[in-house]
């Protein structure tokens, strides 16, 4: 009998657990709810809420809208998205995580000491380690008007400007060891002229996924993480179970499992991203419960 087991430890984090929790309370009231992006990088979350009533919207259609209701996810928004709410009398959903929230003031508050300070001594570079593009460094930017340098990579950190002040922030959901290389990189290069400051605003709940599925992929004779394409955080997961086990597969449903390799597993592990609803794993796991019975059969 091949041994079937879901990941404890994986499934949606606190923040996400939050906003769709304020969402479903919202359309149980019957009224229209918006929600600024996608609430979840995971296609088959998002369906089932938009089933529920929620409809989906960028920023482009915020722009537009007036006297609604609009849930911000647990990613955060930039000071423009509550300056146009204010505007249009838009009733904000603030879903925004708390560990996010936090962040965001402060940056804030070091961009507007920097920028209030009579006698500014030393030019200081914020910069945020996380993924251009991402809804979180957008918000984290935004409270820097604009000004924060953007760092995805380690190698991007090789090209900072070292003769001015650091003070290095990042994104809640990115590589605590990265990090800490980044760290090393710019205390080694900083000029003795300039001062370097870094603040490690990485989520617990999120980095200790990093160990927990290590452990949990060297378990298993088969992997099969569960993800939305559009999760970086499912991405790096991911990554971390495929050094540890070459035999982990990413999928997003049922279709994308071969049941031809159960043949040579004696154990099979599913598990996924902060992104991932529990219901999905769940899912999964009945199908090759399923599939298992019909080849032992």
């Amino acid at each position: 009998m091949i041994k079937v087991e879901i990941d404890e430890g994986s499934g949606f984090c606190f923040g996400v657990v939050n906003a769709i929790k304020k969402t479903e309370e919202e359309l149980s009231n019957g009224k229209t709810l918006y929600c600024l992006g996608d609430i979840v990088h995971n296609g088959r979350e998002v369906e089932r809420l938009e089933t529920k009533g929620l409809i989906a919207i960028d920023h482009e259609d915020f722009k537009k809208l007036h006297d609604v209701k609009v849930l911000l996810r647990a990613h955060g928004e930039p000071p423009e998205t509550y300056e146009i709410a204010r505007k249009n009398n838009i009733e904000l959903i603030d879903a925004t995580c708390p560990v996010v929230l936090r962040l965001q003031k402060r940056i804030k508050q070091e961009h507007t000491q920097e920028n209030n300070a009579e006698e500014e001594t030393e030019e200081k570079q914020i910069v945020i380690y996380g993924k251009n593009g991402h809804a979180e460094v957008l918000g984290l930017v935004g409270q820097t008007s604009g000004e924060a340098i953007v760092i995805e990579h380690f190698e991007e950190a090789e090209k900072l400007d070292f003769s001015k002040s650091i003070r290095l922030y990042s994104q809640t959901t990115k590589s605590l060891d990265e990090f800490k290389k980044i760290v090393e990189y710019i205390k080694d290069h900083i000029s003795p002229e300039a001062t370097f400051e870094y603040y490690d605003t990485i989520c617990r709940q999120v980095a200790n996924r990093m160990p927990n599925i290590r452990n949990f992929a060297a378990s298993h004779d088969l992997i099969f993480f569960v993800s939305g394409k559009k999760s970086s955080n499912g991405k790096v997961l991911f990554n971390e179970c495929k050094k540890i086990n070459p035999n982990a597969y990413l999928i997003e449903s049922t279709e994308g499992i071969d049941v031809s390799l159960f043949k040579s597993a004696k154990s099979i592990g599913i598990c996924g991203a902060t992104s991932t609803p529990k219901w999905q794993m769940e899912e999964i796991s009945l199908y090759i419960k399923s599939k298992i019975k019909e080849i032992e059969n």
